[in-house]
């Protein structure tokens, strides 16, 4: 009987292993999905008043580990019963995402243009408004976490059953945890700032360096606005790349980098025109009635 115990502990510390180790190997194929996932929900978790900051932050963060809840279990079921599913369910993220991107763009086109910024007055409006971004964070790092998953079920698409299981859910917890822990920091650099000011009572290195904190934060958002917007287009631009076959040889003597970004940019563009066009419609049919 204790041979037996013995023998079960040895299997589970050989699992442990073998997942250490795809984990390891998951993680390092997903570092750059992981690098454009940080700059997109960091671009979308900065934008609110300082009191609500951490708040709107928890709530995008509880949303994220709900996607993962919903998504492991989905591409796993997909991978084994339905792998051809798979790569239609990255192209149409990715054709959201390039979407998110463009219109992002035309709407910053359109509104420095015109000047016409809606103002927002009352409670209530505020907190439509921080709702809609929680949703819009939320719907993009859904999409998102689809590309981690896949990415990282790719890497153990050999393992058995319970590898799989462990590696993709230990990958799904890190990343969460670790994008918005870092995006968490990044919203509350001026307060970090301040704190080190008082600390020093304004004077020598700790002073400058709290005041340099301070200072950035806005360059460092603005910063991240523009990194997010190139992520999204990146992002899609390699689903397209790399789930479409007539992609794969798509403008093959130019480097990598700048077909994704053509891919991306076209994907957005053709999306945009399909749902604006889709949406006059829409908005012409209702009138009518």
């Amino acid at each position: 009987m204790a041979s037996g115990f013995f023998a079960i502990l040895d299997d589970i510390a050989a699992l442990m292993d073998d997942v250490a180790l795809a984990s390891k190997i998951a993680t390092q194929k997903t570092a750059g999905i992981l690098g454009d996932d940080l700059a997109v929900n960091a671009e979308k978790a900065t934008g609110f008043m300082a009191s609500r900051e951490i708040p709107v932050l928890w709530a995008i963060t509880k949303g994220s580990f709900v996607n993962k809840l919903i998504i492991v279990p989905i591409a796993l079921l997909l991978s084994y019963f339905l792998p051809v599913a798979v790569p239609i369910v990255l192209v149409l993220g990715g054709f959201y995402l390039a979407y998110e991107a463009v219109e992002k763009v035309f709407h910053a086109i359109t509104t420095k243009e015109n000047e016409v910024d809606e103002e927002i007055d009352t409670p209530a409006e505020f907190e439509e408004a921080e709702k809609d971004k929680v949703r819009a964070a939320i719907a993009t790092d859904f999409i998102l976490s689809v590309e981690i998953v896949i990415i990282a079920l790719g890497t153990v698409v050999n393992e058995p059953l319970a590898t799989k299981i462990l590696t993709v859910s230990i990958v799904s917890i890190i990343a969460t945890i670790g994008v918005y822990g870092i995006v968490a920091l990044i919203v509350r650099m001026d307060d970090i700032g301040y704190s080190i000011i008082r600390k020093s009572g304004d004077k020598g290195i700790g002073a400058k360096m709290g005041n340099f904190l301070v200072s950035a934060l806005p360059i460092v958002i603005r910063i991240l606005s523009y990194v997010g917007t190139a992520a999204l287009i990146l992002v899609a631009g390699g689903i397209f790349a790399h789930q479409i076959p007539y992609f794969h040889h798509f403008l093959e003597n130019i480097p990598t980098l700048l077909k994704e970004i053509i891919l991306g940019i076209g994907g957005g563009i053709a999306t945009f025109i399909v749902i604006t066009i889709f949406q006059k419609i829409f908005m012409k049919g209702k009138a009518a009635h």
